[in-house]
């Protein structure tokens, strides 16, 4: 981030509801609106730091939008906020974040404050993120048990992999995106009294090493 205020972009079907978001936003982002796939893909380019996409739109879905705005190598931080309960589908989908409605103020403001903070993250933490974000909407899904999905071993497979190679790159995570990553492995215990100072984590019964 270079200082300008950033830039969001809400993808959503209902008008209303686009228009509400845009509201919650308004106060310290620069916030268009799109209520199609269509217009969606008119507005995204490198300029826009966060889109917040519905995936069930008519004509183009969010999944379709997603996919064009990774085709066309725009690397804005892409959140689906959508009715829809995460299924297997979403482990192939190249979003930042997952985000099931209904949603509040805060929840969008928290939500775009860690993207635009993910932004600044070199590749591989980036990605760590990503895989760490489906991995909780899969977790909270009703209807998956993700201990049947070989997708789901890989790839907590995968983030364990990323997991080893991020002791260069933990200096420069927040407190808050340490927390939320690390809490995804059963053998770190990450909890409000834990600590985070210069790199190094402290807390009860929490010294990972890598």
């Amino acid at each position: 981030m270079d200082g300008a205020t950033p830039q969001i972009l809400v993808v959503e079907d209902e008008p209303d509801l686009a228009e509400l978001y845009a509201i919650y936003l308004s106060d310290v982002y620069e916030v268009q609106t799109a209520t199609n796939g269509e217009t969606a893909l008119e507005l995204v380019d490198d300029g826009i730091d966060v889109v917040l996409l519905d995936r069930r739109m008519p004509d183009m879905t969010g999944d379709e939008v997603l996919d064009e705005i990774r085709t066309r190598g725009i690397n804005s931080q892409v959140a689906m906020i959508t009715a829809v309960e995460p299924d297997t589908d979403i482990l192939e989908m190249p979003f930042d974040d997952y985000l099931v409605k209904p949603v509040t103020q805060e929840d969008l403001h928290g939500l775009v404050e860690v993207l635009l903070r993910r932004a600044d993250y070199d590749d591989r933490s980036q990605e760590f993120f990503r895989l760490a974000s489906k991995k909780a909407a899969l977790e909270s899904a009703p209807d998956v048990s993700v201990g049947e999905v070989d997708e789901y071993k890989e790839l907590t497979q995968r983030m364990e992999e990323i997991r080893a190679e991020l002791d260069d790159t933990l200096a420069d995570l927040s407190e808050d995106d340490f927390r939320d990553a690390f809490a995804s492995f059963p053998d770190i215990d990450v909890d409000d009294s834990a600590t985070f100072e210069n790199g190094d984590f402290d807390g009860p019964d929490s010294s990972p090493s890598f």
